[in-house]
């Protein structure tokens, strides 16, 4: 990706009870700050082509995710905790104020600190970002696939994610490079990061972020396309939207120039109160040199779209009963559950929903991995083997492996019965062979 400039502090997390996260320095010390954060799968290299101009006017932090790029494999379960040992960083730093700048989970970071942490997020720059990353079932799944074949057929498959076809045809060294970023990944670090996702949701209080946000899609993005783009532009007060013509999900890396003129043009006319002697240069740096053929596409910063009005949010014994639900069977068997409803089952639906999911799911007592072996052992033991498929893709999207879970049922043989274990191993070859298979 290039040889970088400036200065090339690296600051590595030590073994001690703080969290905090990898991270290096460019630019001059007495710049103020801003905050780079990554893709995942990827490292703070996919900013590469922007930090030698970025550099020249800011002291840029760019920092790794768990058990990416060779940081300690801590991992975060949520994108608070991420949100929480980037500030501990900082504090650690002496850094309080600064710019915020995030490509896909590292765009749901920054929101993140924009919501808890207004006053220290001076400006805000969210890349291929969305306010909920798809559906909680895909990315549970994809968890599901790494925990039982490892990051391998995610590595195969993220080029096609991440880049358009002819970048990828054009690029062989850079693609190759991706995949190498995801292959050197900590997998349970990645699955952890893919649990913080699936429950990411701030759809609901994007009116709360105050900040001046630049919201940047690649044209071509089918990760996080320019639909969601607008979605957090509809809801965060006066955030602007650019479009970036021949790009995909990293359009940092496929674009590098027009991203780089995009934040820089962001940051240097909207970051005023935190600049201090700092002056900001009038004049745009040199664009990046294109990676082979001449940079053609440029990207426009649109005017601020209307606010959308705040959703209200339901905080009642049924809504957590939703959420758990949803989180343990998936979205679409609850979809499933509510499309059948009809007005002789809704008690019985709410009953479910507030005492099974709501209270007894939700204690803190056990953990969901116990819970899925204690409710795959009471369904083969009562047999009650039409809810047995539904609670055995529940157990691989609560952490079981298929190893944990055939252990399962074979206990269930000594103590619930032969013709029943032999029942439930049917169900279960059938579901984890479904549930476990990469997507050709």
């Amino acid at each position: 990706m290039g040889t970088l400039a400036g200065d090339e502090r690296v600051g590595r997390v030590s073994e001690t009870p703080t969290n905090t996260l990898q991270y290096r320095f460019d630019g001059p010390e007495d710049a103020p700050v801003l905050v780079i954060g990554p893709s995942l799968g990827t490292t703070w290299h996919m900013w590469d082509r922007q930090i030698p101009d970025l550099s020249q006017h800011y002291r840029v932090l760019r920092y790794d995710l768990p058990g990416h790029g060779g940081a300690p494999a801590r991992p975060a379960v949520s994108v608070a905790e991420l949100g929480d040992r980037l500030i501990a960083t900082l504090d650690s730093l002496g850094v309080q104020r600064f710019g915020y700048a995030g490509c896909s989970i590292g765009g749901a970071v920054g929101a993140d600190l924009a919501l808890r942490h207004p006053h220290r997020v001076a400006s805000l720059a969210l890349v291929a970002a969305s306010p909920r990353f798809g559906s909680a079932d895909e990315f549970r799944r994809r968890g599901v696939i790494v925990r039982t074949n490892g990051l391998e057929p995610i590595a195969r498959s993220a080029p096609e994610h991440w880049f358009t076809p002819g970048f990828a045809a054009a690029q062989s060294a850079i693609v190759e490079w991706a995949v190498q970023m995801v292959r050197t990944t900590d997998p349970g670090c990645y699955i952890a990061a893919c649990e913080a996702l699936a429950a990411f949701d701030i759809r609901g209080e994007l009116g709360r972020i105050g900040v001046p946000t630049l919201v940047v899609v690649g044209a071509e993005d089918r990760v996080t396309g320019p639909a969601e783009a607008r979605t957090l532009v509809a809801g965060i007060p006066d955030a602007r939207l650019a479009l970036v013509p021949g790009a995909s999900h990293l359009a940092p890396v496929e674009q590098p120039a027009a991203v780089m003129d995009l934040l820089f043009t962001h940051f240097s006319t909207t970051w005023q109160d935190t600049l201090g002697a700092v002056p900001v240069p009038l004049a745009p740096p040199a664009a990046v040199p294109p990676l082979s053929a001449p940079y053609a596409p440029v990207a426009e910063i649109a005017p601020p779209a209307p606010r959308a009005e705040d959703d209200g949010e339901r905080t009642d014994r049924h809504a957590l009963g939703t959420k758990v639900r949803r989180e343990v069977l998936g979205d679409a068997h609850v979809d499933r559950a509510d499309a059948a409803a009809d007005p002789f089952t809704e008690a019985y639906e709410d009953l479910v929903t507030r005492y099974a999911w709501g209270e007894v799911w939700s204690r803190e007592g056990l953990d969901r991995r116990t819970r899925s072996c204690v409710t795959l052992t009471a369904l083969i033991a009562s047999g009650r083997l039409e809810g047995l498929a539904a609670h055995l893709r529940a157990a691989l999207r609560n952490g079981l492996t298929p190893a944990e879970i055939k252990e399962v049922l074979l206990q269930t043989a000594v103590y619930c019965g032969i013709p029943a274990a032999g029942a439930a191993f049917a169900v279960a070859q059938s579901v984890i062979q479904e549930e476990t298979t990469p997507p050709a």
